[in-house]
């Protein structure tokens, strides 16, 4: 399954924003997988924190393959020992540990948070442990596929919007500013500013100062949701 957007997000942020609107039409339709099962997206983000995406698919076949059903009742019944075999450490079992009591007890619920506005669901994931404001962003724009997640905190988005006009810094007015632009449909400039960021545009490049440019912000800018 793929983030569902189609010809109404795009007319709208073509005409709102002629530079994206030209990306839009040179990359076209994008494919990015969502994973709906909010229990499996959580855990899945917090296996792939800190190493590669190869790394992180590696591991999550091997937990999907171990576990059959990644839910809370799979994972407390693996144990932290037959979690950490998987290849995740302590630290990250730990975390996916203490999110499956939480829901085994109902002291998170995963079918009410549906209901929530994007704010409460952000502080809600947020306060899981393991799970930061970033972590909670991605979990929001791809398992519940909300159509206005802008996330100052992903490296990427950053790099998309300094490439695409010609910024050296994106700070938290600027960034407000095309968040504006681009609501209602912030998900969906999202990904073609991480299509931009990953070089799909000839000719377009990273105005940041150098030290910037390398700063180790996390980004969601890649294949497949981390």
């Amino acid at each position: 399954m793929y983030f569902a957007y189609g010809e109404a997000e795009t007319d709208y942020l073509k005409n709102r924003d002629p530079k994206l609107g030209e990306v839009i039409a040179q990359v076209g339709h994008i494919c990015r997988q969502v994973d709906t099962d909010l229990f499996s997206a959580v855990v899945h983000h917090i296996v792939g924190q800190q190493i590669s995406t190869k790394a992180q698919a590696t591991i999550w076949q091997r937990m999907v393959d171990g576990l059959g059903k990644v839910d809370a009742d799979s994972i407390l019944e693996a144990g932290p020992e037959k979690i950490q075999a998987f290849g995740i450490s302590m630290r990250k079992t730990g975390y996916i540990l203490d999110f499956a009591r939480k829901v085994q007890d109902g002291e998170f619920d995963l079918e009410g948070i549906w209901q929530e506005p994007d704010a409460q669901v952000v502080a809600k994931l947020s306060s899981l442990r393991g799970v930061g404001v970033w972590t909670a962003e991605m979990i929001l724009l791809f398992c519940m596929q909300r159509p206005d997640v802008f996330s100052f905190d992903d490296l990427a988005i950053h790099r998309g919007l300094r490439m695409l006009y010609h910024h050296r810094k994106i700070d938290r007015p600027l960034f407000e500013k095309y968040r504006r632009r681009f609501h209602p449909y912030c998900s969906v400039a999202s990904l073609y500013l991480w299509a931009v960021a990953g070089g799909e545009i000839e000719g377009l490049k990273d105005h940041a100062p150098k030290k910037a440019a390398g700063s180790r912000k996390r980004s969601n800018g890649k294949s497949g949701a981390t």
